[in-house]
């Protein structure tokens, strides 16, 4: 999946328990097969016994080590530089001018995507204080026109060494209203942005469960 347009990237851009001994893991990465070749994405079943993770799964993603959450599955971009969880009874689909998409089965609106700009910067800080760029990206990024944009939250953490910023916000218009959680990181050369949503009557009921997708997402080196 290639990177994506400045214009729909930004617009549209931890606690696990721990798994049984023998627990399977069903996991989906994607890495390119030969130089000329393009990119497959498998689904692959992984035993994690005794010993397991020091095979290959710990390189893959970091997620792993910390063990996946019942009912969620977790998609490892190895090419591109990502990873998350999702849960385990959503689809993956095309969303146009993302990398990866995920949506519930019945709820078309209750969806993950991830997408990537390149940029120069080296972290998140140098975009400026979060404070002043989550409200900036809100307001005049993730919103239409018509939307009227109120941040319920934002929180910072770091990972192993990299800078991530999560935000909840609810964007409002005359008829509909659409909750999220947006995690941005800066890895690679590339700003990721992953966003986690649902329709905002259904909010209540869902996020926590959306939130442990937001809270999941990891950048890799590449």
């Amino acid at each position: 999946m290639a990177a994506t347009s400045l214009s729909l990237s930004l617009g549209l851009p931890s606690a696990a328990n721990n798994l049984n001994r023998h627990a399977a893991l069903n996991i989906i990465t994607c890495e390119n097969t030969s130089p000329n070749q393009d990119r497959s994405c498998t689904r692959r079943p992984f035993l994690l016994g005794a010993g397991a993770l020091s095979l290959s799964l710990l390189p893959v993603s970091p997620l792993l080590a910390q063990g996946k959450p019942e009912n969620y599955e977790i998609f490892v971009d190895k090419q591109d530089g990502y990873s998350y969880y999702y849960p385990s009874d959503w689809r993956e689909f095309d969303f146009r001018g993302h990398d990866s998409a995920f949506k519930d089965r019945y709820l078309q609106l209750q969806n993950v995507r991830l997408s990537f700009i390149p940029t120069d910067k080296s972290d998140i800080h140098d975009l400026g204080p979060m404070e002043e760029v989550v409200p900036d990206l809100v307001k005049h990024v993730y919103s239409a026109p018509n939307q009227v944009a109120n941040i319920m939250e934002m929180k910072e953490r770091t990972t192993d060494g990299k800078n991530y910023c999560t935000f909840e916000y609810v964007l409002t218009s005359p008829n509909f209203s659409r909750a999220a959680f947006a995690t941005i990181a800066i890895a690679n050369g590339r700003w990721y942005t992953l966003i986690v949503g649902a329709n905002e009557r259904r909010w209540r009921k869902f996020r926590n469960k959306l939130k442990v997708v937001a809270d999941s997402f990891q950048v890799l080196d590449i």
